[in-house]
């Protein structure tokens, strides 16, 4: 079997709006949550204008950026529900990064969408073509599940990134949720699998990241995120890596990764990369 080429990608602003990058995985535990605050803090660092919006009931997108998860400020579930006012995104302590918080609220958004008759897989995607957002990208923290939440999600967005941890069993689920992705929203465009939790020191690092290569090819991105103390804690402090620990290994992987990440949408020309 030949490594499948490198994801491309055909735009950085697509009709003059922001680009939408979904970060999934159905698997909890994986880097997830961790590489989407990092990756917008790593964007917005390199002069992008960024919204993160934090879709995960568990809200640990917005502690990790320093916002109040249990305060008044205008959440996801508010932009993300028919009927409501849309309201204004939330300005962090970080500038050119902005975030739509998650709160107690997002608990019942399953239920909720449930309940609405017509078009639940889309409602995130047609608000968000209803709002103009002076932004770059848009980053979506998506739960780790594949229920309605994570389908507006995929719907919505223009291009997917996933955080794979370091073992054998997450490779085992990545085949399947790019199956599932590509049921769900053809169109979607692969990024690129980010490896996380890496520790080059051990054989099994070693041996995933080789079988990685192998088997997805160019769909693997180059940048490897170590397995650091430093990343566990930063969020816990309600800052970023490159706040916590602006020059250690982990800040370092998450800004080589913003630039990896900014080189394939650049250089991107071609659409339909993820087949």
């Amino acid at each position: 079997m030949s490594p499948a080429p490198p994801p491309t990608v055909s735009r950085e602003t697509p009709g003059g709006g922001p680009l939408r990058i979904a970060v999934i995985n159905q698997k909890g535990g994986v880097g997830k949550t961790t590489t989407a605050v990092n990756l917008a803090h790593g964007l917005a660092l390199l002069n992008r204008r960024v919204l993160l919006f934090d879709l995960d009931p568990q809200g640990n997108a917005t502690t990790a950026v320093g916002v109040e998860k249990y305060t008044t400020n205008p959440s996801s579930y508010d932009f993300l529900m028919p009927g409501k006012e849309k309201p204004a995104p939330t300005p962090t302590q970080y500038d050119r990064l902005d975030l739509f918080p998650a709160n107690i609220s997002l608990v019942r958004a399953e239920m909720d969408l449930l309940q609405l008759k017509d078009h639940r897989d889309t409602v995130l995607k047609r608000n968000l073509e209803g709002q103009s957002f002076p932004h770059d990208v848009i980053l979506f923290d998506a739960p780790p599940s594949l229920g309605l939440l994570t389908i507006n999600i995929l719907l919505a967005s223009d291009l997917v990134i996933i955080p794979v941890q370091c073992e054998y069993l997450a490779l085992e689920g990545l085949t399947m949720l790019l199956e599932t992705i590509e049921q769900i929203n053809p169109s979607l465009e692969l990024l690129g699998c980010v490896l996380t939790m890496v520790d080059l020191r051990t054989n099994l690092s070693q041996e995933i990241i080789k079988d990685m290569r192998t088997h997805f090819g160019g769909k693997v991105l180059k940048t490897l995120i170590p397995r650091t103390v430093r990343l566990a804690e930063c969020p816990s402090h309600g800052k970023t890596i490159f706040d916590y620990e602006r020059w250690g290994a982990g800040a370092r992987a998450y800004e080589s990764l913003s630039k990896e990440v900014l080189s394939r949408i650049r250089n991107g020309q071609r659409k339909g990369a993820r087949r």
